[in-house]
């Protein structure tokens, strides 16, 4: 097999289904290992405490990482009505405690209602942006006091699973559609300030981003592996794979495949969005951005040397 194919062969992503305690970070070193190559990154971070869906890049495959339209996800969650934590989570500090047991089933779906939408939303403290400089979550260990924007948000679905009664507590099983940037740790922590009990997250677990989503999930006890004895560990979607699943397409000549693989342009289409290029073979060839007279790639898949 030519080197160039060898090389191909082996890139794609890998969609995880991250473990609990774990940090993203985490699972990239495990990838690096499994896959014995320095040449792994991930897109959309994932909490230590969610589990689920974490798309991870591998050899020529981490170029894409940045060109992913990652902008919607979904979530399977549990929100805790009857207490706040510091950190809007489990892993938190109880800060107050009400009891909840007298919450009926109205104000909860009225409540729920009313965090559904288009809706402003105030990060949790704990969260990665950047206040001056610094990370949030950082800040808050420090004890500093800071007050976070809110942001404008998109719930696209928020939907009651099941409901269960836990003395003071009441437990809800929620499934969430979201914009990008939105924290279901501050759902749950304004959920439960709208109905005066306090809330926090006790379970996160990401069933979705983007196109990917459990399906296409493999554990880490499926990638770990020695590749000295156990060979390389399977991807979750071949590059090529991926830049069908992830990207539009547009179909183009053997001509003009060989010549955008060689750094040369199309004519735009008039698309706003990067798309793929797909040639009579089936094979994608590179994802192109329109700017002005030139339809040009921002990422050859399939360089003349590696065809």
């Amino acid at each position: 097999m030519a080197e160039g194919h060898a090389h191909l062969d082996s890139a794609g992503l890998v969609v995880v289904d991250k473990p609990a305690g774990m940090t993203s970070h985490d699972v990239v070193a495990k990838c690096r290992k499994g896959f014995n190559t320095r040449r792994v990154g991930h897109a959309g971070t994932l909490d230590p405490m969610a589990t689920g869906v974490l798309v991870v890049g591998i050899e020529r495959a981490t170029k894409l990482l940045g060109l992913l339209s990652l902008t919607t996800k979904s979530y399977a969650a549990t929100i805790r009505l009857g207490a706040a934590t510091d950190s809007d989570d489990a892993e938190g500090e109880v800060v107050s405690s009400v009891d909840a047991a007298g919450l009926n089933d109205d104000e909860i779906a009225a409540g729920i209602t009313a965090l559904t939408g288009d809706i402003m939303q105030v990060p949790a403290k704990v969260s990665a942006i950047k206040i001056d400089g610094r990370r949030a979550h950082a800040l808050m260990r420090t004890g500093e006091d800071f007050e976070l924007p809110a942001r404008p948000v998109t719930v696209d679905r928020f939907d009651l699973v099941a409901t269960r009664r836990e003395g003071a507590f009441v437990d809800l099983d929620v499934e969430v559609d979201c914009s990008s940037g939105t924290y279901i740790r501050a759902l749950a922590r304004d959920l439960g300030a709208a109905l005066a009990v306090g809330g926090h997250l006790t379970a996160l677990r990401r069933t979705k981003v983007g196109p990917f989503s459990l399906e296409h999930a493999r554990t880490l006890d499926e990638l770990v592996r020695d590749p000295e004895t156990d060979g390389t560990p399977p991807l979750s979607l071949h590059i090529d794979e991926a830049a069908k699943l992830a990207f539009p397409h547009r179909e183009i000549s053997f001509d003009e495949a060989e010549g955008i693989s060689q750094g040369r342009w199309l004519e735009p289409v008039g698309r706003k969005d990067v798309y793929v290029v797909i040639d009579p073979a089936g094979q994608p060839i590179a994802l192109i951005r329109e700017k002005g007279r030139r339809a040009s790639s921002v990422m050859v898949v399939r360089p003349a040397t590696l065809r």
